[in-house]
């Protein structure tokens, strides 16, 4: 099945052009598409995996499928969603784990659908989300919102563009219930009105009890002996914590959301506002070297660059000035530093390096950190950058 796969990229992966050529060109774009795609498919963390991380990666997968019609990517999530049987791996009934991780690999599932309907792809997700043991996040919400009893950001990516997705599918109005459910708990807990930012869970919010933060004397550098999970409110320059990435998921999952949600639905208007004033924060906080860095508030605080929610971003912002939702005049640089440090992460052999490894909070990030979820946000970055037109 690999040898299968691989074929179908080299072709592609033979002409790229030079690095001195431009950046934007469908060629270079499709060629550097192809490359990173070949590494991480060769190079999997496990060999099994139908959860969110390499959920995530197909996501880009499927993404740029769609902006190329390739269907060399389209059949390699068809692969995926076969050795699956397109289903989704249960929760036990007490499992305190997230539900909504678990149906990341539903987005490959559903859009391999609209690319070619067959009902053996839609079926496993909508008996799961109808099983009465499982429920549906409006009848059992700890299972869905929660991740070891808390709301997180991570939950706007992986499980609302399901819905919506769903939606578009079937007609049924309860989807964008479930959907709405869904977000607005998770955003009326994490969303500051103040910033126009999510914190990645209700720990980082300074205003609240947390057994976990540590005094602002310990944020910062000074925490790196003690894991990417640590929690606090405060950096030592007394800045809030806005975790890049977590923002990431919450402005891609928007950008999915507003992409399958009917325009003429009564909440899309709300969406689109978070996503337009999310951007408009997100371009204040971008760095000189086109990066986002794991603070988005303060780039000092363990002030590296980062790829996953440099991704996102890219991905995000790019995806509104194609859609006709955020300004090219105003957004296009953005996007044009952001894709130029996304491509100089890109190892000669095609993995995304800089990228945080698994976590809940900015920290230290080396050169050749990276992961499935990481090539997804650049794969997705990509497929964008690849439509747009400079």
């Amino acid at each position: 099945m690999k040898k299968k796969y691989i074929g179908f990229f080299l072709a592609g992966i033979m002409s790229l052009p030079a690095s001195a050529q431009d950046i934007f060109t469908k060629e270079f774009i499709k060629s550097l598409m192809d490359r990173v795609n070949l590494y991480q498919y060769t190079h999997p963390w496990t060999k099994v995996d139908d959860n969110w991380i390499r959920g995530t990666y197909y996501t880009g997968v499927m993404a740029c499928y769609q902006a190329t019609k390739d269907n060399a990517y389209l059949s390699q999530c068809d692969a995926w969603g076969e050795t699956h049987h397109w289903g989704i791996t249960p929760l036990k009934p007490d499992d305190w784990g997230s539900g909504a991780n678990i149906l990341t690999c539903s987005q490959t599932w559903l859009e391999s659908y609209m690319a070619h309907p067959a009902k053996f792809k839609l079926k496993p997700t909508v008996e799961y989300l109808h099983n009465g043991e499982h429920k549906n996040p409006t009848t059992r919400p700890l299972s869905y919102y929660h991740e070891g009893g808390l709301r997180y950001v991570d939950a706007l990516f992986v499980c609302p563009p399901v819905f919506a997705m769903l939606n578009k599918i079937t007609r049924d109005p309860k989807y964008l219930e479930w959907m709405d459910s869904f977000f607005w708990d998770v955003y009326g807990n994490l969303y500051d009105d103040q910033d126009n930012l999510f914190y990645r869970d209700i720990r980082y919010r300074p205003e609240t009890a947390c057994e976990q933060a540590k005094s602002s004397q310990l944020a910062g550098k000074d925490i790196e002996d003690s894991g990417s999970y640590f929690c606090y409110k405060r950096t030592k320059n007394g800045k809030k914590v806005y975790w890049s990435r977590g923002n990431g998921w919450a402005f891609a999952g928007l950008a999915r959301i507003l992409k399958y949600a009917p325009r003429d639905y009564a909440n899309y208007s709300r969406y689109r506002a978070i996503f337009e004033n999310m951007a408009e924060e997100l371009k204040k906080r971008q760095q000189g070297n086109g990066f986002w860095y794991t603070n988005l508030d303060d780039p000092d605080d363990n002030g590296y660059r980062e790829t996953s929610g440099t991704g996102f971003f890219t991905y995000g912002i790019a995806w509104g000035i194609n859609n006709g939702f955020l300004s090219r005049e105003e957004f296009l640089p953005v996007i044009e530093k952001s894709w130029n440090a996304l491509v100089s992460s890109v190892s000669g052999e095609g993995k995304v390096r800089w990228g945080q490894r698994v976590g809940a909070s900015p920290y230290k990030v080396s050169q050749e950190d990276s992961h499935e979820y990481v090539t997804g946000t650049f794969l997705l970055a990509a497929s964008e950058i690849y439509k747009l037109k400079k």
